[in-house]
């Protein structure tokens, strides 16, 4: 499985404006609404937050994957962002996240939702990477290093 088959260009947000939890989750899901045919970013903010209330999603070393299962989707939808100042996310290490990569499933997904869980985490385990996507200058740059990355393994 590759981050590329559900992360679409489009749905990558270079500098996150929002500055708290519920902000960011509302502002990655303005992309993904695109994506689903019928169903509001508002609803699918809801589904991410709703997870998040059961624990953080925040995995420390300044990264989120903020996910949810949802009836009516057809297949993985992505998105991710990047927060320049970082943002309190409740993470694991305690530390504020800067990385951002929202993931929401159909709800008899099981499967696959948690292999691309796994393959997101696996990726964003390097350092060195995670400071490429901090540094990259715009949204289309944050794509190609994270399509890139994505195609190494």
């Amino acid at each position: 499985m590759k981050i590329t088959e559900f992360l679409h260009p489009d749905s990558v947000i270079g500098s996150l404006q929002a500055s708290d939890k519920p902000g960011v989750m509302a502002e990655l899901c303005e992309p993904l609404a695109k994506h689903v045919p019928g169903l509001s970013a508002e609803r699918l903010a809801e589904v991410l937050i709703e997870r998040e209330r059961l624990s953080s999603t925040g995995i420390g070393e300044g990264v989120a994957i903020p996910h949810g299962k949802l009836t009516g989707l057809s297949g993985l939808v992505a998105a991710f962002g990047v927060s320049r100042d970082g943002i309190d996310f409740d993470a694991i290490d305690g530390k504020p996240t800067y990385l951002f990569f929202a993931l929401l499933a159909p709800e008899s997904s099981a499967g696959i939702h948690l292999k691309a869980l796994a393959r997101i985490s696996r990726l964003f385990k390097n350092a060195a990477f995670r400071k490429a996507i901090v540094e990259a200058e715009d949204a289309k740059a944050i794509y190609d290093l994270i399509a890139t990355e994505d195609a190494k393994a």
